[in-house]
C-alpha cells in the first residue's frame, strides 16, 4: 500500500520524452524510463502516449496514462497524467480515479542530443481523487521536479531527480485537514546493451507527509530499487512502440515490499514535418 501511495504522489515524475535518430540509423530508446524522469522534452511535431501499471504484493495497484505534447517547439512541453487506483481497504477494496496532473516542462539546458540536459517541471495536481477512499490528497497540490540527464558513454546514461510536492489543506479519510509537504530524490543507470534493448536500474527515495488529524501530519520515508528492461519496435511511418517491465523492491524503511511494473508507450509524429 505504501508503494501505491508514493506512486500517486510522484506519478508525473517519470514521463517518457523524445527519441533521436539519423536518416541512416533507426531510432533507439533514449528515454522511456519508469520511475525516474529524464531531461528531454518532446521533439517538435511528436506526441507520446504512455501507459504504466504497478501492482503491489498486497493487491493494490495504480494505472497511469500520460500524454505529452511539444508546445511551439522543443523548449516548452505540456502533458497530463490520469491515474486509476485500486486500494485494499478494510473490510473491502475500492477502485477509482486519482488526482489528475497537469504538467509544464521547460528545456533549460541541452536537448535530446546533448551530453548534459536539464528540464525543470512544474505540476498542478487536481483534487479529482476521493480522499475518503485514499485515491487522492483531498486538495489541490503543487509539484516541482528537476531532472538532470548525463551521457556517460555510448553505452551508459544516468539520470538524477530532485523535487517536492506541497498540498495546502490536504485531507485524510476522516475529512481532517492539514498542509502537507513531501520530497523526492531519484537516480537511474541505463545500460544501452543494444540500440533497441536497454537494461535499467532505478532508485527512488521519498519523504511523504500525510494528514494525521486537524493541523497534524505524520511523515514516512520510502526507498525502492527497481531493476528492469525495455525494448523498442520501430515502424516506417515513424511510430515507435516501447514495452518494458521492472520489479521494484523496497529497501531500508520499506524492506519487504515487492511490486511489478509494466510499461507501454506509443510515440509518433502528428505533423508531416516531424
Amino acid at each position: 500500500m505504501m508503494f501505491i501511495a508514493v506512486m500517486l504522489l510522484t506519478a508525473p515524475c517519470a514521463p517518457a520524452q523524445s527519441q533521436t535518430s539519423s536518416p541512416q540509423t533507426p531510432p533507439g530508446i533514449q528515454d522511456n524510463s519508469f520511475l525516474i524522469e529524464e531531461a528531454y522534452n518532446q521533439d517538435p511535431g511528436v506526441v507520446q502516449h504512455i501507459n504504466s501499471f504497478i501492482r503491489s504484493r498486497d493487491g493494490s495497484w495504480v494505472y497511469t496514462f500520460t500524454q505529452e505534447w511539444p508546445l511551439f517547439g522543443q523548449k516548452n512541453q505540456l502533458s497530463y497524467t490520469i491515474p486509476v487506483v485500486k486500494v485494499e481497504l478494510l473490510p473491502g477494496v475500492a477502485t477509482g480515479i486519482g488526482d489528475i496532473a497537469i504538467n509544464y516542462r521547460y528545456q533549460l539546458v541541452g536537448n535530446s542530443e546533448s551530453r548534459v540536459a536539464v528540464a525543470p517541471r512544474f505540476t498542478i495536481l487536481l483534487p479529482s481523487g476521493d480522499a475518503r477512499e485514499q485515491f487522492g490528497a483531498g486538495g489541490t497540490g503543487l509539484q516541482f521536479n528537476v531532472p538532470l540527464s548525463v551521457v556517460i558513454s555510448k553505452s551508459l546514461v544516468t539520470h538524477l531527480n530532485a523535487g517536492g510536492t506541497f498540498t495546502p489543506a490536504a485531507k485524510n479519510a476522516l475529512g481532517e485537514k492539514s498542509d502537507t509537504a513531501s520530497y523526492n530524490l531519484g537516480h537511474s543507470l541505463i545500460w544501452i546493451a543494444r540500440p533497441r534493448f536497454n537494461v535499467m536500474l532505478e532508485t527512488v527515495w521519498n519523504s511523504v507527509e500525510a494528514v494525521a488529524g486537524t493541523n497534524k501530519t505524520e511523515r514516512a520515508q520510502t526507498l525502492f530499487i527497481s531493476p528492469g528492461v525495455r525494448w523498442a519496435y520501430n515502424f516506417k511511418n515513424g511510430l515507435q512502440i516501447v514495452p518494458g517491465v521492472a520489479f521494484p523492491v523496497g529497501a531500508g524503511p520499506t524492506s519487504g515490499s515487492r511490486s511489478i511494473l509494466l510499461y507501454l508507450s506509443f510515440e509518433h509524429p502528428f505533423t508531416k514535418h516531424a
